[in-house]
């Protein structure tokens, strides 16, 4: 017993011995860089998001009123390979909707699944009203270009296959168009579907409440917004074709985002447009995951829209403070909690028994405080209540295992552009994009 007591004691004994000077000096990455952002900034600027959508919600009301008195064609469009055991399940989720009027595509970008036979049934059946097949896979945004050149609606939104939606989701994603006609684009609020299947997925799904259903509803409310999920967002059609659509490779969904705010459009996060898609269930399949979405920020942020840096004559503040603040606190931040931790190694190795576990201890207590507010936001607060056990995790999951997989993946795409070399997308488009410097 004396084994287990005495070190907790010698810990405790440590930190009541540390002059104010010396905590500044141990912790200024945690109190300085990221508790203010994550944390306080997060926080002020979530209550004054909610302020604002009740002083507007009787706003929210006539805009939800022209909305079913317009009733406006809008177009789904399910881009996708080898989704056939998908497919059913998400067509019927699209059918219980209560917004009726939509046109249903599938595009199966070179399946050799049962996905064709499964489709056939679905469209002679009425429960799809266009499938489209392309023998040779052509990648996402090919797909997704196809169904868009194929559909009708002035209203279009993109979804994964293995998607599945609140009865009003598409309802909820469609009414802020009505509220603003400068509203060029809306992201739908994603959640971990599959949750109870594994440790992996239940990290992302705290990870999924913390990052997007308060972080984009934060970056929402600030302008500054900067991704439209592939897997359930909402665009005017007459801006999907004035920026030309979807462009080839990994990161799409970011790289169209940038695209619309660039000709002066806003970016909306809906909140209450709930959307539940399938996580990877294994750190095999969540590393391969993230790698590609990492690289696709070096890729896009840094080097195709690098245009949004300087004083040229459409710049925006608004899109320079986006960048910036992503870049900074995803990239700069990365290499500077390395360079935190070799100085504490060189200067406090003996010390660093005291230094980790206390690190481990503020940045649970800032998870604590985080998971608190988002549960009292959440619409599922008694499934999401569940999730609570697994914040011990939480500041291994995010502090050290995704640091981690965004250095490696920031690494690879800034000195050797890995990202062209990504089986996500067949080689010959991502040949053809590196090529035009896309």
């Amino acid at each position: 017993m004396d084994d287990f007591i005495d070190p907790i004691l010698e810990f405790f004994n440590f930190w009541q011995t540390v002059d104010p000077h010396k905590l500044v000096r141990f912790f200024w990455f945690a109190f300085i860089l990221e508790f203010p952002r994550y944390v306080v900034f997060d926080f002020v600027f979530l209550g004054a998001y909610h302020v604002k959508r009740f002083a507007s919600r009787n706003r929210e009301r006539l805009a939800r009123k022209a909305l079913f008195d317009e009733l406006p064609l809008v177009s789904l469009i399910v881009p996708g390979k080898n989704e056939g055991e998908n497919i059913y399940k998400l067509v019927r989720s699209l059918r219980e909707q209560t917004y009726k009027n939509l046109e249903i595509i599938v595009v199966d970008d070179g399946s050799d699944d049962d996905t064709k036979t499964i489709c056939d049934d679905l469209k002679e059946n009425g429960f799809l009203d266009v499938y489209l097949r392309s023998e040779i896979r052509g990648g996402k945004a090919s797909a997704s270009n196809l169904g868009l050149r194929y559909s009708k609606g002035g209203l279009v939104l993109l979804l994964d296959a293995d998607s599945s939606f609140d009865r009003d989701a598409v309802e909820n994603i469609l009414v802020p168009f009505y509220m603003d006609d400068e509203i060029g684009a809306i992201g739908g609020n994603i959640k971990v579907r599959n949750a109870d299947e594994s440790v992996c997925t239940s990290m992302q799904a705290v990870e999924y409440l913390k990052s997007i259903s308060v972080g984009r509803a934060v970056a929402s409310f600030l302008g500054i917004y900067r991704v439209i999920p592939g897997a359930f967002g909402a665009f005017r059609r007459e801006i999907l074709d004035r920026v030309g659509g979807w462009d080839i490779g990994p990161g799409l969904d970011g790289d169209i985002t940038v695209k619309i705010r660039k000709i002066g459009y806003k970016i909306h996060f809906e909140k209450t447009a709930i959307c539940f898609t399938t996580a990877p269930a294994t750190y095999t399949g969540l590393t391969k995951q993230r790698l590609r979405w990492y690289k696709s920020l070096v890729r896009f942020r840094i080097r195709k829209h690098k245009d949004v840096y300087l004083p040229t004559e459409n710049f925006s503040f608004s899109n320079f403070f986006s960048f910036v603040e992503n870049i900074f606190f995803n990239v700069v931040l990365d290499i500077k909690w390395f360079v935190y931790m070799a100085d504490m190694a060189y200067n406090y190795h003996s010390m660093l028994k005291f230094i980790i576990p206390m690190n481990y201890l503020i940045y649970l207590s800032f998870n604590l405080l985080q998971f608190i507010v988002m549960l009292s936001l959440s619409e599922r607060w008694r499934n999401d209540v569940k999730l609570f056990i697994y914040l011990p995790l939480a500041p291994l999951y995010a502090g050290l295992y995704l640091r981690v997989v965004r250095t490696v993946a920031y690494t690879l795409e800034f000195f050797y552009k890995r990202s062209y070399e990504d089986p996500w997308n067949p080689w010959k488009v991502s040949k053809k994009a590196m090529s035009e410097g896309m």
